[in-house]
């Protein structure tokens, strides 16, 4: 059983920054890949940015592209996601999610493809 610890939301000001982190314990280490998904409250639950472990390749959201940036620490075993110049937009529940796998073409960026989801972190941007 594969379990997400989630840590680093809070509440930023517009233009800040926060960094999530995502430590997956009860794995295999044959390969695996992360999401982070987000949801505001009475919209839909949104990809964000996505890795595989094998290969480091990462894919994102159209609206976070150039302001986020997904990684993983091998040495710790911990996936980040780096958020910068943040708006109120991007306030909403962060959750992570993993799958176990080698991922050739990049990595997954649906919801049902991801097996194991964390219990969330708030992320609030307000002035």
């Amino acid at each position: 059983q594969v379990r997400l610890v989630e840590s680093g939301g809070g509440l930023v000001q517009p233009g800040g920054s926060l960094r999530l982190s995502c430590a997956p314990s009860g794995v295999t280490l044959e390969g695996y890949a992360i999401g982070w998904f987000r949801q505001a409250p009475g919209q839909e639950r949104e990809g964000v940015a996505f890795v595989s472990s094998s290969d480091g390749r990462t894919d994102y959201a159209h609206s976070v592209k150039g302001r986020f940036s997904i990684s993983i620490d091998d040495a710790k075993n911990t996936a980040y996601l780096q958020m910068n110049n943040l708006n109120p937009s991007d306030t909403a529940l962060y959750t992570c999610a993993f799958v176990s796998g080698l991922f050739y073409f990049g990595p997954p960026t649906e919801s049902d493809e991801f097996d194991y989801w964390g219990q969330g972190t708030q992320v609030t941007v307000s002035s």
